[in-house]
């Protein structure tokens, strides 16, 4: 048999029978999750609200809303800035009694 085809038949039958990565393709694991935000909801309709931090994205709030639809939240809203306000400052106290 000839060596070059003794090579590609040897790098077929490791494509073939290697394991598959389970990483993700880096185009996704640098995508930010909010590519758009909502500048005006009001927080009766939240469930929940979630806040990721990701290299390369800014910061990032995602609201879980009553109907469990999930949307971007503008992190520059004044509520939600009073929100975090209060979040922090409730830390500090609690870390401080301790």
């Amino acid at each position: 048999m000839d060596v070059k085809l003794l090579a590609v038949v040897a790098a077929l039958t490791v494509a073939i029978y290697a394991p598959p990565s389970r990483a993700k393709p880096i185009s996704l694991v640098e995508r930010c999750y909010c590519r758009s935000t909502v500048n005006s909801l009001p927080r009766g309709y939240i469930r929940e609200l979630r806040f990721i931090h990701t290299p390369n994205c800014p910061f990032q709030v995602i609201a879980k809303l009553k109907t469990n639809k999930e949307v971007c939240v503008n992190p520059e809203i004044r509520w939600l800035q009073q929100y975090l306000k209060n979040a922090i400052n409730k830390m500090k106290k609690s870390k401080q009694g301790n």
